[in-house]
């Protein structure tokens, strides 16, 4: 598989792991047990797979050091704080639309500093997926007042991590380390800190469903596949941005099944955003 076979792979996980993730909040499955699964459950299966595949699991020390401040900063950093800004935000959307504007920093730094392409037609269409999505993220009707700007410190922290998450992947592929090295490492650290800071238990899962462990179990699958799509592809592309540009424009593809599936509400501007990201996704793709 090329790295745009995994993109796709990544894009339509993407959106089937936000959808098992939305309707998990619709029915009150615990946000940690959802945040859990969306780690412990991959780290199994990249477990198993790198076993199974002769992984080189040895990385050298300054290496660790990098996938340690990845995992604990980055990875598990940047999703708490992408959280709270959402939470605290005048428009969800706001800080949704800083946050996922990481793809246009993640394109120039892997330009300028990792000496990968950009030609001037990705480019374009890099900057249609981001400025179309933002009109598919923000929502006037949900505006609401606050008392401070801290959302904007928290969207941009989540901007920095999320893209130095991309870069420093590319960074420790270039240098020799596996994918699923990479995978493990990563997920096992992130893991040990959901339950160390959520303190979950054996007594957490006492009361739940079996509805609520099929979509615990969906969203754990979904982000197996969605991760090991984006960081194979990570790997294999010409540029990070790339990647990134694909990942931001699921959303349009998530928007439209919310219609369906939850009977979210289409706006003209959602449209005009979904069309301009699925455009700026076949200039990218062609």
């Amino acid at each position: 598989m090329n790295w745009i076979a995994y993109s796709l792979l990544m894009f339509f996980s993407s959106v089937a792991l936000y959808l098992c993730v939305r309707k998990s909040s619709l029915v009150k499955v615990p946000t940690p047990l959802t945040n859990l699964a969306m780690f412990a459950i991959p780290l199994v299966a990249y477990t198993i797979l790198g076993a199974s595949s002769n992984t080189r699991f040895s990385i050298s020390a300054l290496h660790l050091v990098v996938l340690v401040i990845a995992a604990l900063v980055f990875a598990y950093g940047g999703n708490t704080m992408s959280l709270k800004a959402i939470d605290i935000a005048p428009n969800p959307g706001y800080s949704l639309v800083l946050s996922k504007s990481y793809v246009l920093f993640t394109t120039i730094v892997a330009v300028v500093f990792l000496n990968q392409g950009l030609s001037v037609r990705k480019g374009i269409a890099i900057l249609l997926i981001v400025a179309f999505s933002a009109l598919i993220m923000v929502n006037p009707k949900s505006a609401k007042h606050v008392k401070n700007n801290k959302w904007i410190w928290l969207s941009f922290g989540s901007f920095f991590s999320w893209g130095m998450l991309s870069l420093s992947s590319k960074y420790l592929f270039s240098h020799g380390v596996a994918t699923y090295a990479f995978l493990i490492y990563l997920y096992a650290l992130v893991t040990v800190c959901i339950v160390a800071t959520n303190k979950i238990s054996h007594k957490t899962f006492k009361d739940i469903s079996s509805s609520h462990w099929l979509l615990l179990v969906g969203t754990g699958m979904f982000s197996t596949l969605f991760n090991l799509g984006q960081f194979e592809a990570i790997r294999m592309a010409p540029n990070v941005g790339y990647v990134n540009a694909i990942n931001a424009g699921s959303i349009s593809l998530v928007t439209v099944l919310a219609v369906v599936l939850f009977k979210d509400e289409i706006t003209l501007q959602k449209a005009l955003g979904i069309a301009g990201v699925t455009g700026g996704l076949l200039l990218l793709l062609i």
